[in-house]
This record gives C-alpha cells, sequence and structure tokens, in this order.
C-alpha cells in the first residue's frame, strides 16, 4: 500500500528587474523536513484546501507577503525527503510588487537571492529546477507584455 501523500504548496516569488527569488532558511531542528536547507516559503494544506489557498496563506505566514497574481510552475510527487513522508508539491510563482515589506516570520533568515548563487546554496535540487521554470515563464510572460506595448503603440 501507498503511503499517503501530504500535500504542500509554495511560493517562488521573483524581483524586477533581476528576477532574484526570496528564499527562506529554514530553521535547524532535529526532524523537521529541509532543516537548514533554502526553499521558497510553502508549507502544508490543511484538510480540504486548495493548493493556490495554502500557498497564500502559508507565504503570509512566513513572509508578511499577500501575493496577488499566483500562476502555477508545476506540481510533482516528492520522495525521500528526512523526516518527511511522501509529498504531493504544488509550485506557484509571482513576481514581487515593490511595495509591501517582507519580513522573516519563520525559519532563520528570508532575503532575495540572486540565480547565480545557487552553487554556493545548499538547497533541494528539485527546487533550482522550479526555481529555473518560474524563471522562464516569468520572462516568456515579460516579452509578450513588452511585444503587445510595442504592437499597441504603432
Amino acid at each position: 500500500m501507498t503511503a499517503l501523500r501530504q500535500r504542500v504548496s509554495g511560493v517562488v516569488l521573483l524581483r524586477e528587474p533581476d528576477g532574484d527569488a526570496l528564499l527562506q532558511l529554514r530553521d535547524d531542528k532535529p526532524g523537521l523536513p529541509h532543516a537548514n536547507l533554502w526553499v521558497p516559503p510553502g508549507g502544508h494544506c490543511e484538510p480540504g484546501e486548495r493548493a493556490e489557498t495554502c500557498a497564500i496563506r502559508e507565504f503570509f505566514e512566513e513572509t508578511g507577503y499577500r501575493c496577488h497574481d499566483l500562476r502555477l510552475i508545476s506540481e510533482l510527487d516528492v520522495d525521500g525527503v528526512p523526516f518527511s513522508p511522501p509529498i504531493r508539491l504544488t509550485m506557484f510563482w509571482d513576481v514581487y510588487d515593490g511595495r509591501q515589506a517582507v519580513s522573516c516570520r519563520e525559519g532563520q533568515a528570508l532575503v532575495f537571492v540572486p540565480r547565480t548563487h545557487v552553487p554556493g546554496l545548499f538547497m533541494p535540487d528539485y527546487l533550482v529546477d522550479l526555481w529555473d521554470r518560474a524563471l522562464a515563464a516569468w520572462q516568456r510572460s515579460r516579452a509578450v507584455t513588452e511585444t503587445h506595448a510595442t504592437t499597441t503603440n504603432h
């Protein structure tokens, strides 16, 4: 019999214009999944809670920031995380509005990190892929917006 997967949601928040991502350094507590690793803010869904609602709630609880335009990156099954049952991870991305403050309400630190710093960070490999997907989606959306602005101004 397969173990029931816990539902988890997270958000990659990208900062204009550089695409840095807001990452949280998890607490270093015995038995904590992803302890002492850099991850995007997120957490476990409540029973019956939609993944998007969970992502918005968890992100606010951990950062004090309210996401406004979540877009789905991916849903994936994650196994083999120490101290965690198998999870069903739903990841979203959004762009930082530049107005709201962010604060570290959970974990050891919360900072915007350049993608070029990933080789020096301790973070799960699958999250690096999700960050890259968020960056690619953001860049595509910017290109569409710029193309639309150019064609409507002529």
